[in-house]
């Protein structure tokens, strides 16, 4: 060998050597950057696909290519992770991508994705799991996902409904999973805890869990106890909810029907005053409404705190940047305002119009539009024409280049990153439903082209750095398994008009709710 390579290059000749070898290092270093900061590249049909049907199609092909990057690098995990094409188990190893993705894929119509999962769901053991369980993601992820494809199969599309066994597994595994959080509920006030072990009862100890995390159990439980007939499930989440209908003591409700974030399991009282519809406390507001559109004649105590947040919001935490047309819901500290808002609270527009048709109000319509328009414009301000996670419109602690932006846009970036999330896209569908103006459909063309241009990574979605950054995005994270439930969901459903009979704002009486994650379960009572 070493004859050859003197051969090839003799010693007089050494200069070849250090050219060939120099060439090497950059090939391999051209590579690796290449790899991990791929040129972002604008799908083919995002200029062809014009129609609503061929734009369902678009939207389809990338659920199915999402799908078969996860079932081939990821399943039975929970989800992918898409740089390295490896596996992540961050829901107890249970599968949650499958689980989320049932509903979707019978959506969607697509038997070839459905009937694996079919198959495979009655094969998980709740039981086994390395982690301790958390009671709200398991509830929204796996127990709303099941229910959801229960109610479907047994439902409107019930001819991908092939293999019985599989649909009564459905509803056989979301009883046995219930029977196992049960332990949660275990406290002095029925408050649940946050986080718990199935076989080490005496280790749950949390004292604390999120007014959000307390307050979006009760509708996949009450759908669970009518499914069942079996009334425990209801009593156990509505006992849950008391001290969130009556929160005490006083001061951690400084706006009327705003909660601070903070619950004792072991006393039932709130134990701060730092609040709103972002993180900590957003899916509880939701579910406020939603369980009134679920059974309206039961419910009307959540109706009435949802009114009173409401309209709290509409008076005394929406604001408007310096400058501006626009209207964003900042958090509170107690009765003062953070200024800053971020992605997941984008959900709130959506929210506004559901409760807009539920309580036959155009003030909820109208303000929820508002909020849908300005996070519209939160996406196609960045380079990218994706929204980020976390904006400002104070001054306070930016730095020089976001009081820039702050004075070009009204507001600054504080996080710029984009994990999927699908808040935008919810917004954009009861928008969309409820006005048919087709503006909403433009809009979320626009960011589901954009998300698909700079976060497709081969047969997958990843989260990025930087929305305001084009050429070089760092991709890394997990392909989240709401991307399923959700993202895609929505955004099928925008165009998808032959779907009318789950759609929401539905020409005749409507039938079903979305939950948190994005799974549509059937009402008791229609509205």
């Amino acid at each position: 060998m070493v004859k050859f390579w003197r051969v090839l290059f003799p010693r007089r000749r050494v200069w070849r050597r250090r050219i060939v070898f120099i060439a090497f290092i950059t090939f391999i270093c051209v590579t690796v950057v290449r790899f991990l900061f791929p040129v972002p590249q604008r799908p083919k049909w995002a200029d062809t696909a014009v129609t609503p049907s061929e734009r369902a199609d678009a939207v389809k092909e990338v659920f199915v290519e999402a799908w078969d990057g996860y079932y081939k690098h990821a399943f039975p995990n929970d989800e992918l992770h898409p740089l390295l094409n490896t596996y992540g188990n961050s829901r107890n190893g249970w599968g949650a991508s499958a689980v989320e993705a049932l509903g979707t894929a019978i959506v969607m119509d697509l038997p070839e994705v459905v009937d694996p999962i079919l198959d495979f769901i009655p094969t998980i053991n709740f039981h086994k799991t390395r982690s301790t369980v958390d009671l709200f993601e398991t509830t929204i992820r796996y127990l709303g996902g099941m229910l959801s494809a229960y109610d479907l199969l047994t439902g409107p599309m019930h001819h991908l409904a092939r293999k019985s066994d599989g649909v009564d597994a459905l509803l056989t595994q979301s009883q046995g999973l219930a029977d196992l959080l049960k332990v949660a509920f275990d406290t002095r006030t029925g408050v649940p805890r946050k986080k718990v072990f199935f076989n080490n009862p005496q280790g749950n100890k949390d004292d604390a869990n999120s007014v959000a995390a307390v307050g979006t159990l009760i509708l996949e439980w009450c759908r669970l106890a009518n499914l069942t007939g079996q009334p425990e499930y209801r009593q156990l989440v509505e006992k849950a909810m008391k001290p969130l209908l009556n929160p005490r003591p006083r001061w951690t409700e400084p706006i009327p029907g705003i909660l601070g974030n903070w619950v004792n399991v072991d006393t039932g009282l709130i134990t701060d005053a730092w609040g709103g519809w972002g993180a900590g406390g957003d899916s509880y507001y939701e579910y406020l409404i939603k369980i009134f559109a679920y059974e309206q004649s039961r419910y009307t105590a959540h109706k009435d705190r949802w009114v009173m947040a409401a309209d709290s919001v509409i008076k005394k935490m929406a604001e408007t940047p310096d400058g501006t047309d626009l209207k964003f819901i900042s958090s509170s500290d107690g009765p003062l305002l953070a200024h800053q808002t971020g992605h997941l609270t984008c959900f709130a527009g959506g929210n506004f119009i559901l409760a807009s048709k539920v309580l036959n109000d155009t003030r909820y319509l109208d303000f929820g539009l508002e909020l849908t328009r300005s996070c519209h414009e939160t996406y196609i301000r960045t380079a990218t024409r994706i929204g980020p996670e976390t904006i400002r419109w104070s001054p306070e602690e930016l730095n020089e280049k976001q009081l820039q932006e702050l004075e070009e846009n009204g507001y600054a970036t504080l996080h710029a990153s984009f994990s999927l999330r699908p808040e935008t896209m919810e917004s954009y569908y009861y928008a969309w439903r409820a006005t048919r103006d087709p503006k909403y459909r433009e809009w979320a063309w626009d960011a589901f082209v954009a998300i698909v241009t700079h976060c497709k990574m081969r047969n997958s979605l990843a989260p990025i750095n930087n929305v305001n950054t084009v050429r070089w995005n760092w991709k890394g994270g997990r392909q989240e398994s709401f991307l399923f439930s959700e993202l895609l969901k929505y955004t099928y459903l925008i165009f998808a008009e032959v779907s009318t009979f789950y759609q929401f704002n539905y020409v005749g009486e409507n039938e079903w709710v979305f939950n948190t994650e994005g799974h549509l379960l059937k009402v008791e009572k229609p509205w």
